[in-house]
């Protein structure tokens, strides 16, 4: 016959890979009728084997075959599904409690042909050839498209000769005897399932990934030797006389009518390698992570057995076909939609091994990460030469993990190896520049640039950004955030793990508030979050462990000092110089007029010099605030503070509160003068009210809320004689306290940050009084 199969098998362009599922029942032919007591349910047979025999291991004891390999059998699969073939339907007869029963008797039967002694084969090097044969056999046919095929070109290497090994072990006698198993049975009208389990009594040594597998290798050889006789046929004396002793030329006649059968044959053969490789890759999956009572050992246990029996049946009814195209005849071809429905079963089946290996594949995952995190609090409760190590556990190991966002590099671990290492951790949020820990930290590089030579420069600042989630909007914001920066920063988030973000979670505590975390040069972690103490006493606070911060406050007393920190220049002066300096706030402009102009008049009453300061008030609105600055300014009302150092004053009493409250017990907070004064001070920028504080050199300040200080200035006559005895502020003070114990009420509140040292009970500034508790929520971005 001279008709070129290129032209007479037109229908011959379906995917190389394939794999089956699904019983049939009333085959029109001998090679694929399913026997009556086999259900085609969705592969919901349980109970095939010890999770130690999936794995690979050995099991032990004088059990049963069946015993040893059989779990529970209730009839139920990790997965349920939805086969479009139920077995009611597949019966005729709807009688699903029978149908149920008929699946557990399978099951029982298929584990019953299982007596493994851990032979195997190498399957991954003959899945290789595998995958050659099925791609070759189609890869040269009219229309044939490799998109179909699902092979990328990145995998074209994969399916080339040159690629195969030149030796692989393969037991060709047990292939052999698998390949006369199906032919000789079909031909003599042996019906599929006796094939089938004579098949698994026949590999009963073997693993299951490897029954799979040596049935798919003795299809593998003969459908690739049908299709080389079919691709030669017409350019080779040699197969064009095979394929006349096969009948091909009856198979090429009728190739059009052929094509819907063959396409179904086609995609059976690939949901057959699709099984087979799922099944070989749960077998290769590490075992050291389950346990025998594992969920996801268990499942497979229920299930692969399962999947091998209709892989292979498959198998045997893809066979069938081939007989039937070179020699049987055409007419034994099983039904195009019988194909089909096996088709959809072992993809059922495909389905449920998906879930499992998904599951496991999971389960590793998490069994890892905490492996690694294990590692990582490891590192940091074990001593170090110096900080590298600690440095590479906390950004993968990567060679060149930072960069110098000033000079625009890549930098090593090496850069920072003999240096403390302050890790500013942080949200990526766009508005970061803005925050009061940046603020703080930039405030800290430039005094860090002026010392270079100092042992307080001897530090660097690493930028740390983290997200659960990383998105393009995200990758932009460190960008530009990265290019605004002066210190060092990751050179890319993905350096940081989500492993390390876990430990930054759970063992340092980090949220959504950015925090700085000191690294010694050993390695150890000798801040938690150092932020505070940077912004009470700066460079000063250098090598910013928790120890220094101890000795610091065990050094500072509640004083004007302390409070204002030299933010008015002339403030070092004024306290040398013994004048009498009063610091007030609020954003009320009728009170501050009425009190500074009170104030003088006291002032001058009493013969001192007295600096007035406008400190404005914790969290208001920039705008208010400098409203209010222009009218001081402008009138003349006193001495002021900018915007910013205003802003700073209230974030720096904030820090003192978190810092001081570390070394504090909140039950001793009442006997703490340095956290009373902070709490006072809080409470007054939180009220509605104005305030003031009296101080004079470095001795104890008298303070009051706007209301009673203006009360006790406007006074000032009933206590003159009392100062002329005991000095300006112990009468201011004396007359103060009276008047706190005369005031009907108190409107005192206080807004604490909710970290640091939270006090069970708080008095209030004013009177001495327990306050009232409450829990507020308020807007971060007011």
């Amino acid at each position: 016959m001279d008709t070129k199969p290129a032209s007479t098998t037109p229908h011959l362009t379906t995917t190389p890979l394939g794999v089956a599922t699904a019983p049939l029942g009333g085959s029109t032919t001998p090679f694929s009728t399913s026997t009556p007591q086999v259900a085609t349910g969705t592969g919901t047979l349980t109970g095939f084997g010890t999770p130690q025999k999936i794995l690979g291991g050995t099991t032990t004891g004088d059990q049963t075959l069946a015993a040893r390999f059989f779990g529970t059998s209730d009839g139920r699969s990790a997965r349920s599904t939805g086969d479009i073939r139920s077995p009611a339907r597949v019966l005729g007869d709807g009688r699903s409690s029978r149908v149920q029963s008929d699946d557990t008797e399978l099951s029982k039967r298929i584990l019953e042909t299982h007596e493994s002694d851990d032979r195997g084969l190498p399957v991954k090097p003959v899945l290789h050839i595998i995958d050659v044969i099925f791609h070759r056999a189609i890869a040269d046919l009219p229309g044939y498209n490799e998109t179909d095929s699902l092979i990328t070109a990145d995998e074209k290497v994969m399916y080339s000769a040159a690629s195969l090994q030149d030796s692989v072990e393969i037991p060709s006698r047990i292939i052999s005897a698998i390949s006369c198993e199906i032919f000789s049975k079909c031909s003599a009208g042996v019906d599929v399932h006796t094939i089938v389990m004579d098949i698994l009594r026949l590999i009963k040594h073997y693993s299951w990934e490897s029954k799979a597998v040596l049935a798919l290798v003795a299809f593998a050889v003969t459908f690739g030797e049908f299709r080389v006789v079919l691709q030669l046929y017409s350019t080779s004396p040699l197969a064009k006389a095979i394929g006349l002793l096969k009948q091909l030329p009856e198979v090429l006649e009728h190739a059009a009518d052929l094509k819907p059968k063959l396409d179904a044959l086609y995609t059976l053969i690939k949901e057959i390698i699709d099984v087979t490789k799922k099944i070989v890759e749960f077998y290769d999956l590490p075992r050291d992570y389950f346990t025998s009572e594992s969920p996801e050992i268990l499942a497979a246990v229920n299930h692969i057995p399962t999947a091998v029996y209709w892989s292979i049946r498959s198998i045997v009814v893809s066979a069938t076909q081939i007989l039937s195209l070179t020699g049987m005849g055409i007419e034994y071809l099983t039904e195009t939609w019988e194909l089909s429905s096996l088709a959809y079963k072992l993809n059922n089946i495909k389905g449920h091994l998906v879930d499992i290996i998904e599951r496991c594949y999971k389960f590793i995952e998490k069994k890892k990460d905490d492996e690694a995190y294990e590692i990582v609090v490891r590192t940091f409760t074990t001593t170090h030469i110096d900080n590298s190590r600690p440095l590479r556990v906390l950004f993968k190991e990567d060679p060149q993990p930072f960069y110098d966002c000033y000079n625009k590099r890549r930098i090593t671990i090496e850069d920072v190896r003999r240096k403390v290492v302050v890790l500013f951790i942080t949200e990526i949020d766009p508005e970061l520049t803005h925050t009061p820990e940046y603020g703080i930290l930039q405030q800290m590089y430039l005094e860090k640039r002026q010392s270079l030579t100092r042992s307080e420069g001897q530090y660097e600042v690493i930028w740390v950004p983290v997200t659960d989630i990383w998105t393009e909007d995200k990758y932009r914001w460190f960008e530009t955030l990265r290019n605004q920066m002066e210190w060092y920063s990751v050179h890319h988030p993905s350096v940081v793990s989500p492993v390390v973000l876990r430990f930054f979670r759970e063992k340092w505590n980090f949220s959504k508030k950015p925090m700085v975390v000191v690294m010694d040069t050993q390695g150890r972690i000798v801040h938690n979050n150092a932020i505070h103490m940077m912004c009470i006493w700066g460079g000063h606070s250098y090598p910013f462990t928790t120890i220094r911060e101890k000795l610091l406050w065990e050094e500072m007393s509640w004083t004007i000092d302390l409070l204002a920190d030299n933010l008015e220049p002339t403030m070092a002066t004024w306290i040398n110089e013994g004048r009498y300096i009063c610091l007030y706030g609020g954003d009320d402009i009728e009170w501050i007029r009425k009190f500074t102009r009170i104030a003088k008049d006291v002032a001058r009453e009493s013969g001192i010099t007295l600096e007035l300061l406008y400190v404005g008030k914790n969290k208001s609105k920039e705008r208010n605030t400098k409203n209010i600055i222009d009218h001081i300014v402008t009138e003349t009302l006193s001495r002021t503070l900018d915007w910013n150092l205003i802003w700073y004053f209230w974030v720096r009493l904030e820090n003192m509160w978190n810092s001081k409250g570390q070394f504090t017990n909140p039950e001793n907070v009442k006997d703490d003068l340095i956290m009373r004064g902070i709490i006072a001070m809080l409470s007054y920028g939180s009220s509605s009210q104005g305030f003031a504080v009296f101080s004079r050199g470095f001795g104890e300040m008298v303070k009051g809320n706007g209301e009673h200080v203006s009360k006790a200035l406007a006074e000032h006559g009933r206590w003159r004689m009392r100062e002329t005895e005991i000095g300006f502020l112990p009468a201011l003070d004396e007359y103060l306290r009276k008047i706190n114990l005369d005031a009907p009420h108190h409107c005192t509140s206080l807004i604490l940050p909710a970290t640091g040292a939270m006090p069970f009970t708080v008095a209030c500034a004013e009177c001495g009084r327990l306050m009232e508790r409450f829990t507020m929520f308020r807007c971060s971005l007011d």
